[in-house]
Order: C-alpha cells, then structure tokens, then sequence
C-alpha cells in the first residue's frame, strides 16, 4: 500500500472508493514493475524496451541513474544484468535500501546543493571513461534536473536562488527547465556527449506533462531544441536579470552536435496516461462513470481548484473525472504548501455534499511531507469546528498548515515514482 494513512482518511464509501481508485494509479507507475517490464536478458540477449543488445558484443555496461526513479530502478536492473553490470553512478533524493553494485549518491530536492554537484561529477568523471565498445543504460526521471548540478562560473547556490525565484513566480515546467538546462554542464544533452562514443539507452520516466523528452529532467539525454536566446528571454520576462548578473552572464550552451546522439536511444517508458487508465479502470470496477478530461494539466493551482468544481456541478451520480499534470502556484504568502494541496483547498469552500477532490504528487512529496489532500463536506465541517478559515490559509500559501491541522492529507513519503500529479473528482453513486 502506497497511501500510508488510507484507513484513517477511509472513513466513508465514498473516501475508500477515491483512495482505492488513486492506489491503483500508484501500483501502476510502481518503478521495480516497470524496469522488470522493460528488461530482460534471454538466450544472452539483452533488451531494453524496443532496443536489443547482444551481450558479448559489450566490453563493459555502466549504468547511470538520476532522479526520483533512480534508486528504485536501479535495484532493479541490478537484479536482471547480475555479474554482466560492470560500474555504474546513481544519484537519487532518498535514502533507503540502496544499489549493491554501483555507487550511490544521495541528492538534495528541489534545491540544488554542493552535495549534488560533487554526485554529478562523480557522474561524468564515470561516463567519460566509456570506450566505443561499452554499453551505458541511463534512468531518467524527474527530480534530475535539480540533481544534476554542474555550474560553469557561477555557485550552486546563485542557481538555487534563481530557481526558487522563478518557482514563487509562478514559472511553468518547461520554462523552469529551459533556464536550467543553460545552468549546468550535465543537463540537456550533456550526458550524451560524456557518454559518446559507446553506445547507450535511456529509460525515461516522464513528470511533465506533454511528455516532451526535452524537459523531462532538463533532457540530459536528448539533443537540445533551446538556445541560451531563449533561457535569457525567460529570465527577462519574469524581471529578474537585475537580481542575477553574474548567472545571466555566464549562461551555457548545450552541444549541438548531431554525432553525440548518433548512438543514444531515449525511450519513454513511464507516463502519467499508466496511472490514470489503472485508476479509470478501478473506477469502472466500482460501478463509476469515469473519464480521463486531460493528461496535460497546468496552469494556477488556486484557479483549476475552484474551476474543476463549478464545472462538476451538474453531472450525474456516480461521475468521476481523472487529470494528470502540474499546476503551479504563484507564492505571495508566508505560508507552506504545495502545488495539490493548494488545489485542494481552493476547491473546499464549493465542494457539495456527496462530492470528494483529491490532489496528489505522483511522488509523494508535495512541497512538503504531504503528497496532497482530499477535500469533501466532512473536510469543511473539521475546519469550522477548529475556527479554520480556507480563504485565509489559502491567501498566505499555508495550504500545509491548513491540512496539517485538519488532518485530511495524504501521507506516503518517497514512492519511487514520479508521472507528475494525479487528480480525481468524484462524486457518490447514491446520491
């Protein structure tokens, strides 16, 4: 069970059905389920989703993970290659049980650290020893992009600033990662080039909604489409060239040249579409008319929380809509939060009788120890019995602290996965 605190938040139908229905998502992405799925070794063939490798063609195979996938995956792999795993570096943002025969590196999330620096380092010290007879298997998944930090004339801190300016304002994903790709020398395709000229594959799992590979933790992988052009009129349009000279001045170039990608296959094997069929088939299993509205969420957190309740109104008995994505939040309080929490809250005041919005991070991080929250009529009640006013917490970005104290939050720690956000509104088949 993925959802820590199910039997206390499933004090009714209607709460088990939606917990129920968001497990089966969870189960779905489970990492160890989908690297057994995507690897097998037979007859001394090697196969890695669609591609295929004859072992005794392979001097050497490193394995190379980052992300919040990569511990999970690892182990994984670990388990199918067996003796033909030579080194390898993962870099991931929990601890936990470990990978036995490459080395590990616990990261910092969601700001970048010396920590990571040095991991990322140890990364590319490793890839450039590859020889064109070697194989790389890469595990990329979202979380990297903060994980890969390597500044050129500039400190990870100056980095962590800049991001954490461009996340209270409110900065999409692609655009975050656009600036941030031009910051490091292991993002967006660098990986790649370190690598050539042995051959290698990636196994991507995607948490940005569009799956474009090129944004999934800043693409290390994947022959770059922007420019640093684009990464300045970024940071131009959020005004805050003045607030960072020396990173506007010293922004970096990702390679360009085709012959680093010539032998690297990048294969999407995790989206969020897994998660919400499993769930869209949970729902049905339970008598529910359920429907996938969109896979490619975005957009303000506070404005889709009270949208998605106005338009559910008028539907029928038993409806369930299901949303993959990232919302953001343009913080203007002192309060703490996350993306689905906020969502949540913002919905609460609309919420009707018989109707439960639950919000949740695919990997169980919500800017906070919460993945992210349900919201219905027994929600309401706890939080006019504690004096709790939604607006006002809502107002100060304290979502957290909202949910903290009514106590109608998801709780699962790390999950090993990440698709981005999972997203259900349903409503009682009895009503």
């Amino acid at each position: 069970m993925k959802i820590k605190n199910f039997d206390q938040l499933a004090v009714n139908e209607l709460r088990r059905d939606a917990l129920n229905i968001l497990e089966a998502g969870l189960q779905a992405i489970d990492t160890k389920k989908v690297i057994e799925d995507s690897v097998k070794i037979i007859d001394e063939t090697l196969y890695v989703a669609s591609e295929k490798f004859v072992l005794k063609d392979f001097k050497r195979i490193f394995l190379i993970g980052v992300g919040k996938c990569a511990s999970e995956a690892a182990l994984a792999v670990e388990m199918i290659l067996g003796d033909h795993l030579t080194d390898g570096v993962v870099i991931d943002v929990k601890s936990g049980e470990r990978p036995k025969r490459v080395k590990f590196y616990l990261g910092s999330h969601p700001l970048p650290s010396e920590k990571n620096v040095e991991a990322t380092k140890a990364m590319i010290e490793l890839l450039k020893q590859a020889e064109k007879d070697d194989l790389i298997i890469f595990l990329i998944s979202g979380g990297g992009s903060v994980l890969l930090c390597q500044p050129e004339n500039f400190t990870c801190q100056q980095e962590s600033t800049l991001t954490k300016f461009l996340f209270d304002a409110g900065a999409t994903i692609e655009e975050l990662n656009t600036v941030r790709k031009h910051l490091s020398l292991a993002r967006g395709g660098y990986l790649a080039k370190y690598a050539y000229p042995a051959r290698a594959v990636a196994l991507i799992f995607s948490d940005v909604p569009g799956n474009n590979l090129n944004f999934i933790a800043s693409g290390p992988t994947v022959l770059d489409e922007t420019t640093v052009v684009d990464a300045k009129k970024i940071i131009e349009r959020y005004k805050i060239s003045e607030k960072f000279p020396s990173v506007l001045n010293n922004l970096i170039e990702t390679p360009k040249d085709a012959k680093y990608f010539e032998k690297m296959s990048n294969v999407l094997v995790v989206t969020n579409l897994l998660a919400l069929e499993a769930m869209k088939k949970e729902a049905q299993k339970f008598g529910y008319n359920a429907e996938i509205k969109n896979t490619e969420l975005v957009g303000d957190a506070k404005i889709f929380g009270k949208q998605i309740i106005a338009e559910f109104e008028k539907t029928p008995a038993g409806a369930l809509w299901l949303y993959g994505g990232e919302t953001t939040v343009r913080v203007k309080g002192r309060g703490v939060g996350g993306r689905n929490q906020t969502l949540v809250l913002a919905g609460l005041e609309k919420i009707k009788k018989y109707e439960l919005l639950l919000a949740s991070a695919s990997d169980g991080r919500d800017n906070s120890d919460f993945a992210g929250a349900i919201c219905d009529t027994i929600t309401l009640e706890s939080a006019t019995e504690l004096g709790l006013i939604p607006k006002t917490y809502l107002a100060d970005d304290n979502s957290f602290g909202f949910f903290k104290q009514v106590g109608n939050y998801l709780e699962m720690g790390y999950t090993g996965s990440n698709v981005s956000d999972l997203i259900l509104i349903i409503k009682n088949k009895n009503n």
